[in-house]
């Protein structure tokens, strides 16, 4: 398989969100790209969500945070965030381990209280980040039947 095809691939799932949606994705993927260059990105096209995971293997356990999409919009998830500090009541959720936050723009990824979180889980992360050369695009699921993206 050529690196060509996850990413082709990755274009089709992002193509089935609205527009708007669409450019939100691919801006947020971008920095967040650059803000974990040796992060793996782990993708799953799931029933509810389509979820790109930045992690640091590529075992979905290593996970830092991740994109996660819906036709609702797209927000930030923390795989630990039940675990972070997060003095100002960012995080939202209730679960016993992932907390999430809405992302209205890829500038709130800049925020420097979202960034102390990412910088948090980066730092408390059971493995530390591969090399940005030895980063991959990985397509782990795909789900057959999904709830509509726009």
């Amino acid at each position: 398989m050529t690196a060509a095809e996850p990413e082709a691939q990755l274009d089709q799932f992002v193509e089935k969100f609205s527009p708007a949606n669409q450019t939100l994705i691919r801006s947020v993927r971008d920095a967040l790209r650059q803000r974990l260059p040796g992060a793996h990105e782990l993708v799953y096209d799931n029933y509810n969500f389509f979820v790109i995971g930045y992690c640091a293997t590529e075992r979905p356990s290593d996970c830092i945070v991740s994109l996660a999409a819906s036709a609702k919009g797209v927000s930030l998830s923390f795989y630990r965030g039940s675990a972070l500090a997060d003095p100002d009541g960012l995080l939202q959720g209730s679960g016993t381990q992932n907390r999430f936050i809405r992302l209205e723009s890829p500038s709130t990824l800049s925020d420097p209280a979202i960034d102390a979180l990412i910088a948090e889980a980066v730092a408390s992360a059971p493995a530390p980040l591969a090399g940005a050369a030895e980063a991959r695009l990985v397509i782990r699921s795909i789900s057959a039947k999904q709830r509509p993206r726009r």
